[in-house]
């Protein structure tokens, strides 16, 4: 029988001493080293003790959404840490739920979907999947959780999730929405909205998405925004201006990303004309100050790098403040946007991604907190 190493034999409270010395990163590192690590460094008490010896610890990460396609297998969060060049994983098996699909994070908590485990008296250890999903909220760096009031099924699989700074809620369909700010029940309203909302974000009290007022043969973009905190029933209205002119009609596939303080990103292909099919000339980053109402551009993928996405029908993007990703099928990795790098603005590739790679990738910023609580 193989010897235990030694470091297992030591105290407790002096292995927690150690280990408070290390930067959060490394912490975190050291917890996928084996089961021993994973509950030495997760324990109650040594989280405490990060709390008291360090000040506020934060972590701003890319989180992906896991392709995981087994409903019995272990799942965790895949992270890559942009001021590190490094992927964490975040394992999720404390949360007492089969299938967790992360699909949101504000401020340190996580927000996902996931079914109920069997009871203990069940004839198979095969989760219901008719059953019911639910919203829970979660901190992975304390491994703790709360469940949100309970939604329908039709909410899970055709809800988009938004949560903003202050833990506000919604869930948004193309017919209705749900909103909740830290109340045991949801507040349901119409979203009389033209289309399918797309790329929904929520900022402070307010709702933002991208709606297609256009015709079958020929998109039209427009932004809409709704005041969330209006009683007693919140309706959306069309955000336009004058001068804003074409600033829509030159995108294709456009996209809204939250940006840095009061502020949006779209992004989208940059025509080439106005033509119906034009052909895409590099991906455009606008910025809308939302207090000016005023749009700027941010930044152009470099041409060496829209080669790569010049073949892909579509592409995904995600991301937040200076940091945006984008993924599309057959790359292999993704491309970042940063402009929050030691160097200045930058462009570049994020390798090794989680399984082959290939597909499309979904995700959102994640920002790690040990004092956050759902």
């Amino acid at each position: 029988m193989e010897e235990e190493p030694p470091i297992y034999r030591l105290p407790h409270d002096t292995l927690h001493q150690i280990f408070s010395s290390l930067p959060l990163r490394q912490i975190i590192l050291c917890r996928s080293l084996s089961k021993f690590f994973l509950h030495l460094l997760s324990a109650p008490s040594f989280l405490h003790l990060l709390s008291i010896s360090h000040p506020p610890l934060h972590l701003h990460l890319l989180a992906l959404r896991h392709r995981h396609t087994s409903l019995t297998s272990h799942t965790s969060l895949s992270l890559f840490d942009p001021d590190h060049n490094t992927w964490l994983h975040f394992p999720l098996d404390f949360l007492p739920f089969h299938s967790p699909l992360p699909v949101a994070s504000s401020h340190g908590l996580l927000y996902l979907w996931a079914q109920p485990k069997p009871k203990p008296n069940a004839n198979t250890s095969q989760p219901d999947t008719t059953a019911t999903k639910s919203l829970i909220a979660c901190n992975p760096l304390t491994r703790t959780f709360r469940v949100l009031p309970h939604l329908g099924s039709a909410w899970s699989r055709h809800g988009a999730v938004l949560v903003d700074a202050d833990h506000r809620v919604m869930v948004l369909t193309e017919l209705a929405a749900l909103y909740c700010h830290r109340t045991p029940k949801w507040l349901k309203f119409s979203s009389n909205l033209p289309s399918k909302p797309r790329s929904p974000l929520l900022i402070n009290h307010s709702a933002f998405a991208l709606c297609d007022v256009g015709s079958p043969w020929r998109s039209h973009w427009k932004l809409f925004s709704c005041n969330v905190a209006a009683t007693p029933s919140p309706s959306w209205s069309r955000l336009d201006r004058q001068e804003w002119g074409d600033v829509f009609d030159v995108l294709k596939r456009p996209r809204l990303v939250r940006g840095h303080g009061n502020r949006i990103l779209m992004v989208g292909g940059l025509k080439s004309s106005f033509a119906l099919n034009a052909p895409c000339s590099t991906i455009l980053v606008r910025s809308l100050d939302l207090d000016k109402l005023e749009w700027d551009e941010a930044a152009r993928m470099p041409l060496e790098m829209f080669r790569a996405f010049r073949e892909s029908t579509k592409f995904k993007v995600f991301g937040s403040g200076d940091r945006v990703c984008f993924s599309a099928k057959r790359i292999g990795k993704l491309a970042l946007w940063d402009r929050c790098a030691a160097e200045g603005e930058e462009w570049r590739w994020i390798d090794n991604l989680p399984g082959n790679g290939d597909g499309l990738y979904r995700g959102f910023v994640f920002e790690g907190r040990l004092n956050a609580v759902p």
